[in-house]
Order: structure tokens, then sequence, then C-alpha cells
């Protein structure tokens, strides 16, 4: 056979060629043979003709430039069977060889001797218009020939079947939508470089949703209803998709997650209007009622919205987005959509964060303690110091409390953490008075938590506190919020009474802002008011014009006379310039705290402070 373009041997020509490789039969021995018939090499080129033509798998012999040498009648009737003959016509044009990067190349390679086989499955149009599926396989001939053996067979039913099996496999049974692992295996698709590069917008959107409120449609009327339910969504779901794709390149996916959980896939979104306006059309749809079989039922759904670039996106992090985003529009009423708002899911993957780290970094000693000054409004001398405590946190850096305080309430931790605080403040207190023994001994306030108080022995945690750090009782002042203590019975007001009996005293943090029940104070154990910042600002001058406000120097001037008559002492906090501090040692204030003397320091620096005679005001 000719390896050039010129078209297919005719059979004559192989006959010919056949004779002229051997014109005598010979014997075994070399020696030719009077009368034995034909030649073996033309009954074996005789034999491959017959099983060529006649076989019902359709074949054709291809020579290296790519080009039909001979086909059978089998290739042909595949191909249509056409008048058109087929000899000297590019294989790839007649198969679709070329459609696709990959098989071109593999099918040069195997055209040029380098790669020794090719098999692949293509998607064939008749000349009538139906659709064949094919494998297709291309094997190089023998030694002596230098053509190659194209076969095609006919794989259309088995492809049929398994596509069946797949499209049960991919889709719910219930809505008859794709389910979980087609819309990732689409997800996926669409976050290929190849695709988003192609499409030209880049850009990818996701509406995630569920239904309010089903479990208790399933629980009381059943999961028949339940079922009829989720077809009835996935319904209008699906017609809300299409009236989107009316005005746009593409329709958007619709696919039941499983569940009450559906998403609406916009593969070539064009922006974030495009995606919230699917979200606000399919809580329109949801919102009218459903009427199965009789039963009337009206729902609502919550929808997470996430549109973004597509690169760098993972479909893992598309769902933990789209997740979260869901979980917002819930805690936000239902009934709405929301859009995933990068700050606010960094605060939170914060707040995790500190939340998962919270118990460990107690055991490593990651905390540590500052103190602020309480000074003595009459004096200006430093009487005591809160202890406040911070986190040296190795990602995130110092964290002042209320970055951790409230975590460490939600998961208990902070009872390991107050017993840590209150033993570090005592002793530190205790070193002062030891190594200023000529000074008054500083009194050290400490802040508990309500949860302290009922998840914790805490009246045995500050005795053998005090205890073992040799404190007086009397230097020790625990501090709890007015919320906290207002109306306190049980234990909580069995612990503030025996801390008390034991000479601790209880001091009420930012009173005024909560119940302010000034008549309950004469029944609690309680010895210092702490009177919140938001009545000390308003002492302070607006501007040059503006004189502070007089009902809150009334308020605080009531709750000071008060407080005296009750046996109470009071503390101002956030005092942060010398009026205020005037103004509140004119009407009776006791003690001072805030930025007018101190910020918060280093247990060093409240040593420096104690050496010096009297507080200066203004002191860093």
């Amino acid at each position: 056979m000719s390896g050039t373009s010129e078209g297919p041997t005719p059979a004559a020509d192989l006959d010919r060629s056949a004779a002229t490789e051997s014109e005598t039969p010979a014997s075994p021995g070399g020696e030719p043979l009077d009368g034995a018939g034909p030649p073996p090499v033309r009954r074996v080129r005789s034999a491959y003709r017959s099983v060529f033509a006649a076989a019902p798998l359709a074949m054709a012999v291809v020579d290296r430039a790519g080009l039909i040498a001979n086909a059978n009648e089998a290739f042909a009737l595949l191909l249509g069977g056409g008048s058109e003959p087929l000899a000297g016509r590019p294989a790839a044009d007649l198969l679709e060889l070329a459609a696709d990067g990959s098989t071109r190349h593999a099918y040069r390679e195997v055209l040029c001797g380098r790669r020794a086989e090719l098999r692949c499955t293509r998607r064939l149009k008749q000349p009538d218009g139906r659709t064949l599926w094919t494998q297709i396989t291309l094997t190089p001939l023998d030694e002596a020939d230098d053509g190659l053996l194209l076969s095609v067979t006919d794989i259309s039913a088995h492809h049929d079947l398994q596509a069946r099996l797949r499209h049960l496999q991919m889709h719910d049974p219930v809505t008859r939508l794709p389910n979980r692992t087609l819309f990732f295996e689409r997800v996926t698709a669409a976050l290929e470089a190849e695709a988003h590069n192609e499409r030209g917008t880049g850009r990818i959107g996701l509406c995630y949703l569920d239904i309010d409120g089903f479990k208790a449609v399933n629980d009381t009327l059943g999961h028949r209803v339940g079922d009829r339910l989720l077809a009835a969504v996935a319904e209008r779901l699906t017609a809300c998709a299409e009236e989107a794709g009316r005005t746009r390149p593409s329709v958007p996916l619709v696919a039941r997650l499983g569940g009450d959980e559906f998403a609406l896939l916009v593969a070539d979104s064009t922006g974030t209007e495009q995606v919230a306006d699917l979200a606000e059309s399919a809580l329109k749809a949801l919102q009218a009622p459903f009427d199965l079989s009789g039963q009337r039922l009206n729902v609502s759904a919550s929808i997470g919205v996430v549109e973004r670039h597509a690169a760098g996106t993972t479909a893992t992090g598309l769902m933990q987005a789209a997740d979260t985003t869901l979980y917002w529009a819930k805690v936000d009423g239902k009934d709405r959509w929301t859009l995933f708002d990068p700050e606010r899911n960094a605060h939170l993957m914060t707040r995790q964060a500190l939340a998962s780290t919270l118990r460990p970094a107690i055991e490593r000693g990651e905390f540590r303690l500052e103190y602020q000054p309480l000074v003595g409004m009459a004096d200006g001398r430093l009487r005591g110091v809160e202890a406040l405590v911070r986190w040296d946190h190795p990602r995130f850096g110092p964290l002042p409390p209320n970055r951790f305080v409230a975590l460490a309430e939600e998961d208990g931790s902070i009872v390991p953490l107050g017993r840590w605080v209150l033993d570090t403040a005592c002793r530190q207190a205790r070193r002062w008075q030891t190594d200023h023994p000529d000074e008054p001994p500083l009194f050290v306030s400490v802040n508990v938590a309500v949860r302290q108080v009922w998840d914790s022995d805490l009246v045995a945690d500050v005795a053998r506190i005090l205890a073992e750090t040799g404190l007086s009782p009397r230097l020790l002042q625990l501090e709890l919020t007015e919320s906290a203590v207002m109306g306190s019975a049980g234990q909580p007001l069995q612990t503030l009474q025996a801390l008390s009996d034991m000479g601790v005293n209880i001091a009420i943090d930012d009173f005024g802002t909560g119940y302010s029940n000034l008549a309950y104070l004469s029944r609690l154990p309680v010895s210092v008011l702490k009177l919140d910042g938001s009545f000390v600002r308003g002492f302070q001058h607006e501007g040059p014009d503006a004189p502070p406000n007089p009902a809150d120097e009334v308020v605080v001037e009531a709750m000071i006379a008060l407080a005296h008559r009750l046996g109470l002492t009071v503390t101002a906090e956030c005092v942060e310039t010398s009026a205020q501090a005037t103004r509140l040692r004119s009407i009776g204030c006791d003690t001072g705290q805030g930025w007018l003397y101190s910020r918060p320091v280093t247990p060093d620096r409240i040593s420096e402070l104690l050496e010096s005679t009297s507080y200066a005001v203004g002191n860093p």
C-alpha cells in the first residue's frame, strides 16, 4: 500500500504486488513446486481483503499523512453511507479527531510513529441527524506495511445506558434536581482557569438557601408532605433560574444539596447585582402559599449570597462562605438574603480562632496582668490598683479583655483564667507590700465573671490564695457587674456574703448602666460602687461655650450621697480631665480611675509610683 496521498491501491494492484513478491511457489527447502497452486503470500493477501471487506467492524487503512487509503463497507455505513468516496479524505475530519487538543496531539504522535496506539470516544453526527457515540482505535499495521489500521465501534447503546445510570446517580430522586455530587462537579468546572478565562467575566455567584421551619413541617405533617413541599420548592426555584437566564448567556444551575438545602449557581456572574436579584426573586417565589393536595402551607427561606472572582476561589472556600452567610441570614431574622461580608467573616474567623486556643493559651502562660491606679480624690495618693488581663496572642498580638473575656465565659475557660488572674494579682499586691514596707499597702481589685460564681468554688479559691500569698482580705476587692449582682439569690448571694464575711470587699462595676436599684444595695454585701464612665463624661465641657451637663452632675451627686448614707465608698471611672476630678472631689467622690492619672501599666511602674509622695495628676 502506498504511503503517499495518491489514494487507495486498487484490488488488481494488490494482486500484482503479491505476485511480484513470489512469482513461483517454493518447497520448504527453497525449491520451486510445480502445480502447487497460488503462492502463500497471495493467498494471505486475498484472505486479508476478504475479511477486511466483509467484517462487521468499521475499519479503514490510513496512511502516514492521515488520509484514508482504503475503507470497508461497515466504515462507510457508519459514517452515513454517502456516495462520496472516502479514499483520500483526512480521517481526522471524518471522525473529528482534532476536536480537542489532547486527542489531536495523540493522533499526530501515532501518525509519526512516536506513539503506539490511540483510543478515544467520539460523538459523530450522521447525515440524517442521528448521533452516534463511537470508540475509535488507531494502531500501526505490521512492519512490512507503512499504514495504520483505524477501527470504529458504535457504543451508543452502552453510552446511553451509562448516561441513564449517571443521571440517576447525579440527581435527587425527590426533586429531580442535580444533587450535591453533580453540583460540586459543576462548581469545580466553573472554577477551572480555562473555564473562567474563556467566559471573560471571571466571576462566580452562589445563592445557598434553606427553608425556614422545614423540620416542623416534617414533624407535624409527615415526610410525604415534606417531600411534596421540596418538589414544589424545586419547581419554583427552577422557574426563577429559567427566568433569570432569559437575559443572560446561561441559565443558573439549581441543585438540592440535601435536606431542605438548595443552591443556585451562577457560573458566569456579571456581578453582585445579578446574584442578589436572583436571591430576591427566589424569596418572592417561595413566599406565595403552597397547595399540596389540599394542604395549604406558607413557608419562607433564608439565603446566603456569595459573589466573587473565580480566580483563587476553591469549591470548599465558596461553600464555606455561603454557609456562613446563610447562618447570618438566619441570625438576622430569616426570610431574607444576606450578602457575604469579608470584614464580618474575618471577625468571626478571628473569634473562632481565639475561642479554640483559649484553654491552651492559659496552660502556655500567654496571659499577663497590667494594673491601673485607683487614686484618692482628696489627697491624690495611690490607694489601690485594678488588675486588667492581657492576652499576648502569638498571631494577633496583645489583646485587651473585651476581645476574649466573653468567649471565655461562653466556653467555661473563664474559671481557670479567673483563678490565674486572682492568684497573680494577689501575689503581686503582697510583693508591693513587702518591697515598700514604709508605704500604706495597696489594695488590688480583680474582676469576677458571673460564671466564676456559679461554676467554681470561688470562696475556697479566694481563701486558699489569700492563705498562700499572705495578703490580707481587706486588701482584696472583687468587682462584679451591676446586672450580675442586682437580684442575686441562692448560690450567688451566698457566695458574695461568704466573701464579705471573710473580709473581702465587693464592688459593683459600671454602676448606673443596669438596674440601678439603690434600695436593693442595703440588702447586698457590697462595699464599693464604681460609677460608669458615661456619667463622668457628662462633667466634661463639650466646647468653650458649652458647660457640663447639669443633669449628670445632679444624678452623680445624688448617687454619691446615697452610697455614703449606706456606708459605701464610690469610685469614679474614666476620669480624663482635671475639671472632672475637681468637680468629683467637690461632691464627695472617694477615689478616681482614668487616663488623667494613668493608663494600665506594668507592676514596675506601680512600684515607681509608690515611691512618690503623692500621685501627680497627668502622670502617664
